[in-house]
């Protein structure tokens, strides 16, 4: 791994030195720079002349900021003549802009997509994006990781003899589908509908969820509206308790300590993607960290090998 050197934006420093600590390599030093006039500056602070580069920025709140970091980053390291330029992206917010859903809007997703190409990067390693289509968004080498295996890992030693995987939304059946296989248990689906501003109603349910124990699995949760849904309609089918599960915790508005809450709640559980969950201390609250499932990407990436295996939901 000498030939490798890691850089992260302000978002993504903790995660870029958990990920470094795995990789047994030091994260290189970087000066981002904010002049007078508010516009950003990103200096590289180490070679990267011929060396395999990784650019660690979740794009999260403040997105619009941490996006801009990222591409100046990339630009410099463009500039710097570095071999190849990954953009490591645990979490990619312009993800739910996928679509063309309403007259003259603008679809994010893709446009940002074509500005890291625009920029330099050579490949994206990302963790589970929100609509399938995304993917497609990029031009250059995408590696979309997923959390189901540490997931799982979470829930393997608890006793699921009653337990059911419930998927919010019926775009989620196929995640949860896979993830139920690796708990052993069987799976339901609601179907969604989600309105003007952040309404959300869930009018049915697939599968039988009377006296189970329930894990709700869900890629984000953002404002919780559709988390707080599946909470009254579970209520009504007679669940016996609900677990939380999801690997973008993103909690605005102080959604995390709404659902928690609620007294069927008896866990929240989400991954590192985001570096603040709102609800640090909360004890209904686990955090996991995918950075070693990164690392281990990157190790891959770097060395010519498959990464397939681990973004196959099916590979136990």
């Amino acid at each position: 791994m000498a030939e490798v050197r890691v850089f992260a934006g302000t978002g993504g420093q903790r995660f870029a030195r958990e990920m470094c600590a795995d990789l047994d390599v030091p994260l290189s030093p970087i000066n981002i720079q904010r002049f007078a006039n508010d516009c950003l500056q990103v200096q590289l602070l180490e070679n990267c002349r011929e060396r395999d580069v990784y650019l660690v920025q979740p794009v999260v709140r403040p997105a619009q900021e941490s996006l801009m970091e990222l591409l100046l980053m990339v630009d410099a390291a463009k500039g710097a003549s570095a071999a190849r330029i990954t953009a490591v992206m645990p979490h990619f917010a312009y993800a739910r802009s996928d679509k063309k859903d309403a007259p003259r809007i603008s679809v994010g997703g893709r446009l940002v997509a074509d500005l890291l190409e625009t920029a330099g990067v050579n490949r994206i390693l990302t963790m589970t994006l929100h609509a399938p289509q995304v993917h497609a968004f990029f031009r250059v080498p995408t590696d979309q990781l997923n959390a189901l295996r540490e997931l799982a890992a979470h829930f393997l030693p608890s006793d699921l003899s009653k337990a059911t995987v419930v998927s919010p939304d019926l775009g989620n059946a196929k995640s949860a589908s896979a993830f139920a296989k690796m708990l052993g248990i069987p799976v339901a689906a609601a179907a969604k509908e989600r309105f003007d501003g952040d309404r959300v109603e869930i009018t049915s349910l697939i599968g039988d969820v009377t006296g189970r124990d329930i894990i709700v699995l869900d890629d984000e949760i953002a404002n919780g509206s559709t988390i707080l849904a599946i909470l009254e309609l579970l209520r009504e089918h007679g669940a016996r308790s609900v677990r939380i599960a999801c690997t973008h915790g993103i909690f605005a508005n102080d959604a995390a300590h709404r659902i928690a809450a609620d007294p069927d709640v008896v866990e929240i559980v989400t991954t590192n993607t985001v570096p603040s969950t709102g609800l640090l201390n909360h004890d209904k609250l686990t955090v996991i960290s995918v950075a070693p499932a990164f690392a281990e990407a990157v190790r891959r990436i770097h060395s010519g090998e498959s990464v397939s295996a681990l973004f196959d939901p099916t590979h136990v």
